[in-house]
């Protein structure tokens, strides 16, 4: 059918007796919000497959702040996610809702969301995949770092020396330590997105919270209030 495009539906809520409001990333539209009308009737065909972590192709009609959904169907079944890596998909749908613009095509971004649900679905530790999404996110949108060169000297990062992180400057060497110092092995794992220990996880965490911050703003993640299972890691 003309017009179909890749999608994932990020989150709904009803609206009407009948309906429901979908935030939905797209791979040619990027993040938008749409109406579907009469989704929420015992008999709606689409009832079973507007669900998060299905993906589905989907169009739509009109403009504005919010066009019709037309047609949706899923490409194949949802994404299977244990209970406690299900509130780690969720942070990343939440992730993407707060922080992309609308009607801005991220369709590189929308390979990185797809890749990372696979990753979780099979994954038993969350945390090595919501990291590398998160530093992927930040490239998308435009957050650059230099992780490999001390932005003060322009010297490559030395494993054994720490450095200050400076917004809008990059990691400078410092001898004084705080929650914005990294090592230069760290860094390296950062930039490499590959972490081999615990600690170059809790770095890269450490700083994908420094990133996202001003993005997200002073109104907290509602993922990261969900229960977490004893003895697991959602690894938000």
């Amino acid at each position: 059918m003309e017009g179909l495009q890749r999608c994932f539906v990020l989150h709904t809520r009803p609206y009407s007796e009948t309906s429901l409001i979908l935030d939905v990333f797209s791979e040619d539209s990027g993040r938008l919000t749409l109406l579907s009308k009469g989704a929420r009737r015992k008999r709606s065909n689409l009832k079973g497959a507007l669900q998060p972590f299905t993906p589905l192709f989907m169009k739509w009609s009109g403009k504005g702040s919010m066009p019709v959904l037309t047609h949706a169907e899923p490409i194949s079944i949802g994404l299977p996610m244990r209970s406690y890596i299900l509130y780690s998909a969720m942070y990343v749908n939440e992730l993407l809702a707060r922080v992309l613009e609308t009607d801005t095509p991220y369709p590189v971004l929308f390979l990185d969301y797809l890749n990372v649900l696979r990753e979780l679905a099979q994954a038993e530790n969350p945390e090595p995949a919501l990291r590398r999404f998160e530093l992927a996110l930040l490239d998308h949108l435009g957050y650059g770092v230099d992780f490999l060169h001390c932005a003060g000297s322009g010297l490559p990062v030395d494993d054994t020396m720490t450095y200050n992180y400076r917004e809008q400057r990059g990691f400078i060497a410092s001898l004084t330590v705080g929650q914005l110092t990294f090592t230069g092995e760290q860094l390296k794992a950062i930039a490499a997105r590959r972490f081999e220990n615990p600690d170059q996880l809790r770095a890269a965490k450490r700083f994908t919270r420094i990133a996202l911050k001003p993005y997200l703003g002073g109104k907290p993640l509602k993922s990261r209030e969900l229960f977490i299972p004893r003895g697991r890691s959602t690894g938000k």
